[in-house]
């Protein structure tokens, strides 16, 4: 797992497992579109450039970038849902 997710489990304990699922999960995806993360993450949602991932049942948000071009994505915040909810992250 990335040191960015790692980190954010040292403060929400709650919260490694669910990433390192949802690690798991994309480390392994060749997806081509939002439709084909959405078969694995059925509530990810696009908002701007950037595609939102509910963790943990919606307790946590992961903000990452998604190249489908390049099958590579970036993560960009992991928020609570609080942090999420105040909308500093779309700057």
């Amino acid at each position: 797992m990335r040191p960015v997710t790692l980190k954010f489990a040292e403060r929400y304990p709650d919260a490694l497992v669910p990433l390192m699922n949802w690690y798991c999960i994309t480390k392994r995806a060749d997806w081509g579109s939002l439709a084909e993360a959405r078969r694995d993450f059925a509530h990810a949602d696009v908002v701007g450039r950037r595609t939102v991932f509910n963790i943990h049942g919606n307790h946590y948000r992961l903000i990452t970038r998604i190249n489908y071009t390049t099958k590579r994505v970036f993560i960009l915040h992991i928020l609570t849902h609080v942090e999420y909810s105040r909308g500093g992250w779309k700057q």
